[in-house]
Protein backbone atom coordinates (compact mmCIF):
# COMPACT_ATOMS: atom_id res chain seq x y z
CA UNK A 1 0.00 0.00 0.00
CA UNK A 2 1.55 3.38 -0.98
CA UNK A 3 2.18 5.94 1.69
CA UNK A 4 0.14 9.14 1.49
CA UNK A 5 2.04 12.06 0.06
CA UNK A 6 2.79 14.76 2.61
CA UNK A 7 0.90 17.98 2.24
CA UNK A 8 2.14 21.43 3.09
CA UNK A 9 -0.05 23.56 5.26
CA UNK A 10 -0.10 27.11 3.91
CA UNK A 11 -0.75 29.97 6.26
CA UNK A 12 -1.77 32.72 3.86
CA UNK A 13 -1.26 35.47 6.44
CA UNK A 14 2.32 34.36 7.15
CA UNK A 15 3.08 33.93 3.44
CA UNK A 16 1.76 37.44 2.67
CA UNK A 17 3.87 38.97 5.46
CA UNK A 18 6.97 37.15 4.19
CA UNK A 19 6.28 38.38 0.66
CA UNK A 20 5.84 41.96 1.90
CA UNK A 21 9.17 41.81 3.76
CA UNK A 22 11.08 40.43 0.78
CA UNK A 23 13.71 42.99 -0.16
CA UNK A 24 13.87 44.48 -3.61
CA UNK A 25 16.89 45.16 -5.81
CA UNK A 26 17.72 47.94 -8.21
CA UNK A 27 19.30 46.38 -11.30
CA UNK A 28 21.41 48.36 -13.78
CA UNK A 29 21.47 46.96 -17.31
CA UNK A 30 24.16 47.23 -19.94
CA UNK A 31 23.43 49.75 -22.66
CA UNK A 32 25.20 50.95 -25.80
CA UNK A 33 25.10 54.60 -24.73
CA UNK A 34 26.95 55.16 -21.45
CA UNK A 35 30.69 54.85 -21.00
CA UNK A 36 31.94 52.41 -18.36
CA UNK A 37 33.66 55.26 -16.51
CA UNK A 38 30.35 57.16 -16.35
CA UNK A 39 28.49 54.14 -14.92
CA UNK A 40 31.16 53.79 -12.24
CA UNK A 41 30.97 57.53 -11.50
CA UNK A 42 27.16 57.41 -11.13
CA UNK A 43 27.34 54.45 -8.73
CA UNK A 44 29.88 56.30 -6.60
CA UNK A 45 27.83 59.51 -6.49
CA UNK A 46 24.36 58.01 -6.00
CA UNK A 47 25.20 55.25 -3.54
CA UNK A 48 28.47 56.42 -2.02
CA UNK A 49 30.31 53.30 -3.15
CA UNK A 50 34.10 53.40 -3.01
CA UNK A 51 35.77 53.37 -6.42
CA UNK A 52 36.74 49.64 -6.32
CA UNK A 53 33.16 48.53 -5.53
CA UNK A 54 31.65 50.86 -8.14
CA UNK A 55 34.14 49.56 -10.71
CA UNK A 56 33.34 45.93 -9.84
CA UNK A 57 29.60 46.58 -10.26
CA UNK A 58 30.22 48.41 -13.53
CA UNK A 59 32.26 45.46 -14.81
CA UNK A 60 29.38 43.11 -13.91
CA UNK A 61 27.08 45.35 -15.95
CA UNK A 62 29.54 45.30 -18.84
CA UNK A 63 30.40 41.59 -18.84
CA UNK A 64 27.24 39.97 -17.44
CA UNK A 65 24.75 42.44 -18.84
CA UNK A 66 23.41 43.58 -15.47
CA UNK A 67 24.23 44.12 -11.81
CA UNK A 68 22.18 44.59 -8.66
CA UNK A 69 23.40 47.91 -7.26
CA UNK A 70 21.15 48.41 -4.23
CA UNK A 71 18.58 46.54 -2.17
CA UNK A 72 15.92 47.38 0.37
CA UNK A 73 12.21 47.95 0.69
CA UNK A 74 10.08 48.75 -2.33
CA UNK A 75 9.90 52.52 -1.76
CA UNK A 76 13.68 52.86 -1.41
CA UNK A 77 14.32 50.87 -4.58
CA UNK A 78 11.71 52.82 -6.54
CA UNK A 79 13.59 55.97 -5.52
CA UNK A 80 16.97 54.44 -6.44
CA UNK A 81 15.68 53.39 -9.88
CA UNK A 82 14.30 56.90 -10.46
CA UNK A 83 17.72 58.37 -9.62
CA UNK A 84 19.44 55.93 -11.98
CA UNK A 85 17.00 56.87 -14.75
CA UNK A 86 17.63 60.57 -14.09
CA UNK A 87 21.35 59.87 -14.54
CA UNK A 88 20.62 58.24 -17.90
CA UNK A 89 21.18 54.60 -16.90
CA UNK A 90 18.89 51.73 -17.77
CA UNK A 91 17.57 50.31 -14.50
CA UNK A 92 14.73 48.16 -13.24
CA UNK A 93 13.64 46.78 -9.90
CA UNK A 94 13.03 43.19 -8.93
CA UNK A 95 12.34 41.10 -5.86
CA UNK A 96 15.23 39.10 -4.51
Amino acid sequence: MPLPTPTRQVDEETDNVAAAETPWQAVVWNDPVNLMSYVSYVLQKLFGYPEPKATALMLDVHHKGKAAVSSGDREKIENDVAKLHAAGLWATMQRT
